[in-house]
Parts: structure tokens; C-alpha cells; sequence
């Protein structure tokens, strides 16, 4: 049975102990009319997804959350709420590694938030009409051992597990802020936070493309519309749209 619990600024979390997925059943809020501000978390799920239709793992202890936000005419366009999202998640996972002091915690693009340059979290958004559902998965008490990837989580960065729960509460509370700040001040100043809280320019990046392509290069920083901007080793500077970026 499904339990709620009303946060402050509307914001409406509710649990559920397992579901296939957590996005899944926010879309289908969504179609039927779900405000604003309603989060579900999942303690686990059977078939989570992550970006570009993989498989999430979603063992007990982790966090597999989603909500929904509601397009505003004349509002920035709606794939930048990734950008929201890792920068809200940014802040509340930087507060639990102030104590490790070897607890490098960065975003890379697009949304992925990193410690020591392994994978902690991933952000998935779908739309549906006017609304965006935003799927967070957050690696707090483990983590999967991927043959492409480094991983790592809360508790092996810093040896001690947040609870999903009250996690949640302050990152549905962060997030709300930063939306506002998204609507009232505009992309552009929450791109200037996101570069701050980046790798650094120059780091060296490999890109897989949606085509099977990849990539090298240096960061060079992001376009006006959050686009990476890869510089090659002739020069020239691709922008990327879509891909998968490794750190090197």
C-alpha cells in the first residue's frame, strides 16, 4: 500500500514497495491529470530504465524516484529540466560528502551526477502533453559493477548510507527551487551553476553517438542551449546534442 506525505511548497511524495518502474507509473499519472510537485518513489523496481533504453538495477536501499512538471507557455524549452534535476541532486549528494574529503563530486553531461569520476546517479526524462516526467536513480547503499563504466555510491564514497525517504524530502525541496529559478530567471542562469559544478574545461572526453560512432576530444564547454561542445584533435569543435560521454 502506497503511503503519502505532504511536503511544503505542495510538493506530494508517496511510496510504494515495489513497481516496474517508477517512470512508467508517473506517465501514467501524468495522462491522467497528476499535478505538479507529486513524486513516487519506488524501494525498488522489477523494470527500471535508464537513458538510451538500458536497464536500471534497482536493489533495496537505492533511490528510484520520479516526478512530473507541468510546460509553461513561453517557459524554457523542456529537455534543460535535465539540467535541473542534476543540479538539484548535485546539492543535496554534495552535502553528504563535505565529511570525505576524497569525495570529488561533479556532473557530467548531460546529467549525470560522479564521485571520484564514477557513476552515482542517472536522470531520465519522457514527455507526455504538457508534462515531463523526470526519473531519478541515485546509487546509496550500492552500487552495480558495469563493464563500461566506473560506479560508485553514497556509502562507498563516504561509509555511511542516507535513507532513501528523507533523501527524497530534501532533493523534492531543492528541486522545487531550482524549477522556480528555471521559470523566473531562465536557462541561462542555471547553465552558469551548471558549469561550475562540472568537469572542468579541457578534461578529455570520450562520446558514443546515438549511430554507433564515437568520439575524443577536450570539453570545451556548452552551447547557449546546453549542447556539449567537443573540441577534436584537428581543431574543430562538434556539438553534440545526444550521446554517451565517458570521462578519460
Amino acid at each position: 500500500m502506497a503511503s503519502g506525505q505532504q511536503l511544503k511548497n505542495m510538493i506530494t511524495i508517496n511510496t510504494v514497495a515495489q513497481t516496474t518502474s517508477t517512470n512508467a507509473d508517473m506517465l501514467a499519472r501524468a495522462a491522467n491529470g497528476a499535478p505538479e510537485g507529486e513524486w513516487l518513489r519506488a524501494e525498488t523496481q522489477t523494470a527500471g530504465r535508464g537513458r538510451m533504453g538500458r536497464n536500471w538495477a534497482s536493489p533495496p536501499g537505492n533511490l528510484y524516484a520520479s516526478t512530473l512538471v507541468r510546460l509553461r507557455q513561453g517557459g524554457p524549452a523542456a529537455p534543460t529540466l535535465g539540467f535541473v534535476a542534476a543540479l538539484a541532486l548535485f546539492e543535496r549528494v554534495s552535502l553528504y560528502a563535505t565529511d570525505a574529503t576524497d569525495a570529488a563530486i561533479q556532473i557530467k553531461w548531460p546529467n549525470d551526477v560522479m564521485g571520484n569520476g564514477a557513476k552515482l546517479s542517472g536522470i531520465l526524462l519522457e514527455r507526455i502533453g504538457d508534462a515531463v516526467v523526470i526519473g531519478i536513480g541515485l546509487n546509496l547503499a550500492s552500487h552495480p559493477d558495469l563493464p563500461d563504466r566506473k560506479t560508485t555510491s553514497i556509502a562507498a564514497l563516504t561509509g555511511t548510507t542516507p535513507d532513501a525517504a528523507i533523501f527524497l524530502e530534501g532533493l523534492a525541496d531543492t528541486f522545487q527551487r531550482l524549477l522556480s529559478d528555471w521559470r523566473g530567471s531562465g536557462f541561462d542562469a542555471l547553465l552558469a551553476r551548471w558549469r561550475a559544478a562540472a568537469h572542468p574545461l579541457g578534461t578529455v572526453l570520450k562520446v558514443s553517438l546515438p549511430s554507433g560512432d564515437a568520439l575524443s576530444g577536450i570539453y570545451d564547454g556548452l552551447c547557449d542551449d546546453g549542447a556539449l561542445c567537443l573540441r577534436l584533435a584537428d581543431g574543430a569543435v562538434r556539438v553534440i546534442h545526444a550521446g554517451d560521454v565517458f570521462l578519460v
